[in-house]
């Protein structure tokens, strides 16, 4: 898969997943594409994976892995619980 079609899969399945969730009496409401924005992604042979959020501050993030082999998406949501200093 392109870059720029990886990257447009992963955004949009961000907004679906999102906009499915949210309530109607949450104070967020639902998002667009311009609200969800890619932190890492990497392509190794014919898979990619990227890490997304938006500008909603819930808390959570979102991992979406491309399987060329399959032609198919995964979409993994995560919230954050704790953030430990480690030394």
């Amino acid at each position: 898969m392109q870059e720029q079609d990886f990257r447009k899969k992963a955004i949009k399945s961000v907004v679906d997943y999102f906009n499915s969730q949210v309530d109607s009496t949450d104070k967020n409401g639902e998002i667009s594409e311009n609200d969800v924005f890619i932190v890492w992604e990497c392509k190794t042979l014919q898979n990619n994976k990227a890490l997304l959020s938006t500008t909603v501050s819930d808390g959570m993030y979102y991992e979406f892995t491309w399987n060329g082999d399959k032609n198919e998406g995964y979409l993994d949501a995560y919230k954050k619980r704790k953030n430990v200093l480690v030394k």
